[in-house]
């Protein structure tokens, strides 16, 4: 307790004096590339685990609970996780980070630059997603709505990928937050090393076009865009990895048949140069809830050694599995369940990195800070409660480091 409160105390202290981070936030490390199905760091191959925290702005906003980010960060480099995901958006509604079209709140944007500028001093990467498929925090409904307000011709979600005032929309967000001078760190986000990369957006679908066409016609957009403002910073789609008409067989042996009307292609919408690596989510708990935990376990497996089968030898790429878990409320949960799915996820993902291959880590959904009750569900996960999950976590990641040449847990600077 003497020590929270001393986390607690010291996290105020700095997030309330942006002049210490601004000396302070120094990175030793420079920019992650790729070469070949590699992350490359400082000159080594780069492997490493990591996590979700999707609400690290939304807390950040708020001087007075930026402990939590401080808390969370220090935590996970304990345990060996180097990757935070999170969001670059929060799109209309309370705390908002885009309040319309081009018009940002400014206090909600010094909450990300919190966020980076402690990712930096603590030793994290970063991948930032531009925007969601869903209507949480906005997302491409909001894109719309806005749209529809000026007149614009739309009646679906789907229009998101479409319209050409949305489509301009979704670029001057993107142009926007590379181009933010972070107002502790006082550097461009498109020039912040501790930034591994973006992704285009969380998940995205389009049930307006299985085939995959109009999707595919938006990366083929937007992917060179991205590019074309940030050209140091590595970009992948935030897919989560179902097949399409151009892998015919595995859409038929992987795919859960409710994703073959979402419109997405895992081979075509990450084959092309201006997308540097492949991103893949998995829930089989969520995507086959009729079967047993036996076969759930085994096609989780199957999913991940597929997908690494196809990044090494199509794609030629590295994959990073963006997220996974295990809902604590489905029916017949116990810890043992978690645990296997965790053991089986970060062993795939190790014996991939160890021969070399395209396996550059995994990032659990999602952690949250001790007492964070308004973001608590089935899926998060407390690194200081130590459960065996949280052991499981610490081990491998140590054990996937070495590979990578850390050679030791990362210390916890204070």
């Amino acid at each position: 307790m003497k020590y929270l409160c001393l986390i607690v105390f010291l996290a105020i202290v700095i997030a309330q004096n942006s002049s210490y981070l601004g000396v302070k936030a120094v990175s030793s490390d420079g920019f992650v590339s790729r070469k070949g199905v590699q992350f490359i760091l400082n000159g080594k191959p780069f492997y490493a685990n990591g996590f979700n925290a999707y609400w690290l702005a939304y807390e950040a906003t708020d001087p007075t609970t930026r402990f939590k980010i401080t808390y969370v960060f220090q935590n996970a480099t304990i345990h060996g996780l180097t990757i935070a995901r999170t969001w670059g958006f929060r799109d209309g509604g309370y705390r908002a980070l885009q309040i319309a079209p081009g018009v940002y709140d400014e206090k909600t944007f010094q909450g990300l630059d919190f966020a980076i500028a402690e990712a930096k001093r603590l030793g994290i990467k970063m991948i930032i997603t531009f925007v969601n498929n869903y209507s949480d925090f906005g997302g491409r409904k909001q894109y719309v709505d806005w749209a529809k307000t000026t007149g614009q011709n739309v009646s679906s979600d789907d229009d998101f990928y479409t319209n050409p005032l949305v489509k301009q929309y979704y670029k001057n967000h993107v142009k926007t937050m590379v181009n933010r001078v972070n107002t502790f760190t006082k550097v461009a986000y498109k020039d912040e090393p501790t930034i591994l990369g973006w992704e285009l957006m969380n998940e995205p679908q389009c049930r307006a076009d299985p085939s995959g066409k109009t999707l595919m016609a938006w990366i083929n957009e937007m992917a060179p865009y991205v590019k074309s403002v940030d050209s140091k910073h590595l970009l992948s789609t935030g897919l989560e990895g179902f097949y399409g008409d151009s892998s015919p067989q595995r859409k038929t042996s992987l795919n859960p048949v409710a994703a073959n009307v979402l419109g997405t292609d895992f081979i075509a919408n990450h084959n092309l140069d201006a997308i540097d690596f492949a991103s893949i989510h998995s829930y089989p708990d969520l995507w086959f809830p009729n079967l047993d935990e036996k076969s759930r376990l085994d096609f989780l497996r199957k999913w991940l050694v597929d997908h690494l089968e196809d990044a090494q030898n199509i794609l030629r790429k590295p994959l990073i599995l963006g997220e996974f878990g295990k809902p604590t409320n489905i029916p017949g949960y116990t810890q043992a369940q978690r645990d296997a799915v965790f053991n089986a996820t970060f062993d795939t993902i190790y014996e991939s990195a160890q021969k070399g291959g395209p396996a550059a880590g995994a990032l659990f959904w999602h952690v949250i800070s001790d007492g964070m009750t308004n973001f608590k569900d089935p899926l998060s996960i407390v690194l200081s409660e130590n459960s065996t999950t949280v052991n499981i976590i610490t081990e491998e990641s140590r054990k996937l480091g070495l590979i990578g040449g850390k050679g030791k847990l990362s210390k916890t600077k204070i």
